[in-house]
């Protein structure tokens, strides 16, 4: 039997475990088999690493973790048809049956027995997985593979700013991690008005501004309904997007919002929070959109067409790369914040 490295959810309780597995061997007839290229760190492997509420949950050990990678198809299915050995692929993470409901009635992002890459299935922290040969994404040659790499927390940018009109529209976005940092390209990109950006980190204040935000507010420092009220004469932003997951920042959005503003909701709250349904929504006429995954597979494409004519640079956003055995060192500079996208390589030393 021949064996791999793998970041491996070994068992219940905080942190993982670097080990040899099994290097899978059977392909269903419409899988195929990838070696993994570059991985990068996500949210949710922290959660997994923390061993936090949802993460007991969801995930069941063992289990190799990591779901946001980029790979080289070495074997394909006897039925596969859109795929062939030497593709260079990455992978729409979410898992859909085909058959439910949702998925048969156009939305499979939300299938009623959705399986999640390095999840429920094993993961891309190693070098060899198998995924659906539909949830393989064709790359161009030429995109750099720490791009590849982060395709699919991009798709949950582009599906946020996207869920309604943006172009001069005012935008707040409150958070400005990875994938709040992706939005302010997007909206750029599509044509936004002001794009307005809460944010406490340092470093990641100045990476919004050099993404393209107009204004970045710290609200820890500054009155952020005082700000946006003058920026928009009073009226409040059209557009509201919730990247932090944070319940201040819910609350701050939602009182900024103009009346008849559509407010997308991506970030995932550690409890509830408290809302002020009267005032901050129904009395506004608010829109409000429930953001999960990325849309099957529109949201793809409309990152193709971003990526392909150039109309957002990331490369700024993949601020480490490091070998697969430094993952512990890129979760600790991930929580200090210290890092925005870190990229691990299975197969180099860097």
């Amino acid at each position: 039997m021949k064996t791999q490295r793998a970041i491996v959810k070994e068992k219940p309780g905080a942190g993982v475990t670097l080990k040899e597995v099994p290097i899978p061997e059977k392909l269903g007839s419409k899988e195929i088999l990838v070696k993994v290229k570059a991985a990068s760190i996500c949210g949710t492997d922290i959660h997994i690493y923390d061993w936090n509420d949802w993460a007991v949950k969801n995930i069941k050990p063992p289990r190799v973790i990591g779901h946001e990678f980029a790979a080289e198809v070495v074997e394909v299915g006897k039925e596969v048809t859109s795929i062939k050995v030497g593709d260079y692929v990455s992978a729409e993470t979410h898992i859909a049956c085909g058959t439910c409901y949702m998925c048969k009635t156009g939305n499979k992002h939300i299938c009623q027995n959705m399986k999640i890459i390095g999840v429920q299935t094993d993961g891309a922290f190693t070098n060899y997985l198998v995924i659906p040969e539909e949830n393989a994404w064709l790359n161009p040659p030429d995109l750099p593979i720490e791009i590849a790499a982060i395709q699919e927390p991009l798709g949950n940018a582009v599906y946020t700013v996207l869920s309604g009109d943006v172009a001069a529209k005012d935008m707040l976005i409150t958070g400005a991690g990875p994938i709040g940092l992706m939005a302010i390209a997007v909206a750029k990109a599509c044509g936004a008005g002001k794009i307005i950006v809460t944010e406490v980190a340092e470093k990641r204040k100045k990476l919004a501004k050099e993404m393209g935000a107009d204004f970045v507010i710290d609200p820890t420092k500054e009155n952020v309904l005082s700000m946006i009220n003058d920026l928009t004469h009073g009226l409040g932003v059209d557009v509201g997007l919730e990247m932090s997951g944070k319940e201040s920042a819910l609350e701050t959005l939602l009182k900024s919002m103009k009346k008849r503003g559509r407010v997308s909701l991506l970030g995932i709250f550690d409890s509830n929070p408290n809302v002020n349904l009267n005032d901050d929504i129904i009395f506004k006429g608010l829109d409000i959109h429930g953001i999960t995954g990325r849309l099957m597979f529109q949201t793809w494409y409309q990152i193709k067409s971003l990526l392909e004519n150039k109309r957002i640079d990331l490369t700024k956003i993949v601020t480490h790369k490091m070998p697969l055995e430094k993952f512990e060192d890129g979760i600790a500079l991930l929580k200090k914040g210290e890092a925005v996208k870190v990229v691990l390589y299975p197969d180099q030393k860097i």
